[in-house]
């Protein structure tokens, strides 16, 4: 069995960063959109489909075996059939199933240890994720808290929920990883929201709301004529001070925290 209901194992802190990033003041998501986890042993504890963020309690969750659903992203021959059966409590369609977009944490879960992933749909970023300056427009930093809080974030083409999407971003985190060095603490998903990546619920919010202003002063810059970066100079230069690194590592899921799971990265 891939996935139970374990509302034992749901913390305080992940109902927490649930309901804080539901709030329909923050307009992060509606309805049912969205969804955290936290990595609880071998297993990923995340919301359940159908669950709202905003009003989450312990029953809103499930826990899911992470060995068997990496595998399931490393075997060609998965399908999402075999996806729908595993995410499902006990194959018969119980009452509690996981998420089609559990496999965004699960693939996370393949490079790091980490223990929050937040996913949600912010308006402002999703505008630009679904603009033509999708691949670009996160990529150089604008001012340096953002460069801070964000890092170096990577950009994910649009993929179908389920296998696609967990395959694709399974493949560009390791590139990103062997490339940086480390895991990038925001990921942009194409035409469909973004990714937090932390070791505390303070970190995951941070960067969430750090994405959604960041995305507001492009779409200001843009109206004023065109967005200007901080450049390639200055960029280098923050990630070279010690204090700079200090305080991103407090904050998110750099270097210091990619820690390869054993079993499931490949």
């Amino acid at each position: 069995m891939s996935t139970r209901h374990a509302p034992d194992l749901v913390s305080d802190e992940l109902l927490d960063l649930t309901r804080r990033l539901g709030a329909p003041e923050r307009d992060l998501v509606i309805l049912a959109e969205g969804n955290t986890s936290e990595l609880v042993g071998d297993e990923i504890v995340v919301k359940a489909s159908g669950a709202s963020m905003r009003d989450a309690d312990r029953s809103s969750f499930a826990a899911v075996d992470l060995a068997a659903l990496a595998d399931l992203i490393d075997d060609p021959s998965g399908d999402q059939e075999q996806l729908t059966r595993a995410l499902e409590e006990d194959g018969r369609g119980s009452t509690v199933r996981a998420s089609i977009e559990t496999m965004v944490h699960v693939a996370v879960r393949m490079v790091s240890s980490v223990r929050f992933v937040a996913h949600t749909h912010p308006t402002p970023v999703l505008a630009l994720l679904a603009s033509v300056r999708s691949e670009t427009a996160f990529a150089e930093p604008v001012y340096s808290d953002e460069l801070m809080v964000l890092g170096r974030p990577l950009h994910v083409p649009y993929a179908e929920p389920g296998l696609p999407l967990g395959r694709l971003f399974a493949r560009r985190l390791r590139e990103h990883l062997d490339e940086w060095g480390e895991v990038p603490s925001l990921v942009l998903l194409g035409n469909h929201g973004i990714v937090a990546i932390s070791q505390s619920v303070e970190g995951a919010d941070a960067i969430s709301a750090m994405a959604v202003k960041s995305a507001r002063v492009r779409l200001g810059a843009l109206q004023a004529g065109g967005i200007r970066g901080l450049g390639e100079d200055a960029t280098t230069h923050y990630f070279a001070r010690s204090d700079f690194a200090d305080r991103r590592a407090a904050l998110s899921a750099t270097a210091e925290a990619a820690q390869l799971q054993e079993g499931t990265a490949s």
